[in-house]
């Protein structure tokens, strides 16, 4: 019945810091709006940033920065992906590496954001 992704939801110890952060190394759009969560846009989803001790309702059960692992795909060479993220301050941790994405075989690089989210990015072939 689901289709398919629209946004989720980070909890984070200092929004600008991740606003900056997912603008810098992986070019993401900046979205605030009076009233409404921040969050960081590309392609037709959303990350949501909750503030720790800001968050929205209703909220996960036991919200905490560094408890997300998430997957976004590029069609860029990772090689390019690697530079942005590392020029954004963030060290590789692994990768490129094989993978099996919900589409089959794909390559990914994996690092941390500022909050310690594992963020992995992957590329499937052309």
């Amino acid at each position: 019945m689901a289709l398919s992704i629209d946004h989720i939801v980070l909890t984070v110890r200092s929004v600008e810091k991740s606003l900056t952060f997912y603008e810098q190394a992986l070019g993401m759009r900046r979205e605030i709006a009076a009233g409404r969560p921040a969050a960081v846009a590309f392609g037709a989803q959303k990350i949501n940033l909750h503030q720790v001790d800001q968050t929205f309702e209703p909220k996960a059960a036991k919200p905490a920065p560094g408890t997300a692992d998430f997957c976004l795909v590029t069609d860029r060479p990772l090689e390019e992906i690697s530079r942005a993220i590392q020029a954004a301050g963030a060290s590789i941790e692994l990768g490129p590496v094989s993978r099996t994405g919900a589409r089959g075989p794909m390559t990914s690089l994996y690092f941390r954001d500022p909050d310690g989210n594992l963020v992995e990015v992957s590329r499937y072939p052309d």
